[in-house]
């Protein structure tokens, strides 16, 4: 394949050689839907700075398959648009909010324009499958419950009306 051919999923942004532990323009490739796990407030992990920042950490571990997926630094645009989208000020209230990052070519930094990150003021349209019993995923979500005692991961893929939650905790435990 050559280059021309690469579709931009497949091709290599120059930030990519700058080795940032953010994520930043150079990993998202078009609008992409992420869950934050949890956001805190940490030190700046490159070392340029003291500060600490809101980092937002996601649910999902791969933004592409193979490539780990890299924490965001949360400024305060991105802070904001995270209060509006939960109703909270508080980053501990954040966790498991689906949320839309893109990359937008008009950020104001230092007095010059740039590539940054924004999250949507949308909230993504997710739909999700329905847990039912007699369904192989059914299966799998017995064994996730096993495995973990609870259904916190199967829940962020799939949804599942309360009595069929208490009726697979009780087929697990069996």
């Amino acid at each position: 394949m050559t280059d021309k051919e690469k579709t931009e999923r497949e091709k290599t942004h120059y930030r990519k050689a700058f080795n940032s532990p953010y994520l930043s323009s150079g990993d998202i490739v078009g609008p992409t839907i992420l869950t934050v796990e949890r956001c805190e407030l940490l030190p700046d992990q490159t070392k340029r700075t003291r500060d600490n920042f809101n980092t937002i950490t996601f649910a999902e571990k791969e933004i592409r398959q193979g490539e780990k997926l890299k924490p965001m630094i949360l400024n305060a645009t991105n802070s904001r648009t995270m209060k509006d989208l939960t109703g909270s000020p508080f980053i501990d209230d954040w966790s498991g909010t689906p949320i839309t990052v893109y990359v937008d070519d008009n950020v104001r930094m230092m007095g010059e324009t740039v590539e940054g990150l924004r999250i949507s003021k949308e909230k993504p349209r997710i739909t999700k499958a329905e847990l039912l019993p007699d369904t192989p995923i059914w299966k799998n979500a017995i064994v996730a419950y096993q495995r973990d005692g609870n259904l916190d991961k199967v829940k962020q893929r799939v949804t599942i009306s309360k009595a069929n939650e208490n009726a697979l905790i009780e087929e697990a435990k069996q």
